[in-house]
């Protein structure tokens, strides 16, 4: 094998650099351009309802009161705002009169949030008034208090 002399083995190791640098130079080509583009998606429906409960305790006599809790559940997929409590009463015997009750609803205007129960959102106060009227009736008759939200 012959050997290279010093001016083949430099022009030799210029032609590499030069293929590399070359070849390298290919490694980072690229192409531009421009574009735009978008995407959809549609939203929750929500506005699905909550349900409201009334808790309180039982034995009223007239005369006394019970704190009652307000709570509800979320079964939708988006959290909502319970905003203003009413509450009315109703009773399971003809002649135990709603009228004879009171119930307060202090609103809390509470987050409640998607997939809840018993998240609270209010309090109040069940009364049963004396009247001067015979409350016989009422003896272990079942106390309903309705609860709604605006």
């Amino acid at each position: 094998m012959r050997k290279l002399s010093k001016k083949s083995r430099v022009t030799a190791a210029v032609a590499g650099v030069a293929l590399v640098a070359v070849g390298g130079g290919a490694a980072y080509a690229y192409w531009t351009t421009t574009g735009s583009g978008n995407g959809t998606a549609t939203n929750s429906a929500g506005g699905g309802q909550v349900t409201l409960h009334a808790t309180f305790a039982g034995g009223l006599a007239p005369g006394n009161q019970v704190s009652v809790a307000y709570t509800a559940d979320n079964a939708t997929t988006s959290s909502t705002v319970v905003g203003a409590l009413s509450a009315n009463v109703t009773t399971d015997v003809a002649g135990c009169l709603p009228e004879w009750f009171e119930v307060t609803a202090v609103t809390s205007n509470s987050s409640v949030a998607a997939n809840t129960t018993a998240t609270p959102v209010g309090s109040g106060i069940l009364k049963f008034n004396d009247s001067a009227a015979n409350q016989d009736a009422c003896k272990s008759a079942v106390v309903k208090v309705n609860v709604t939200s605006s």
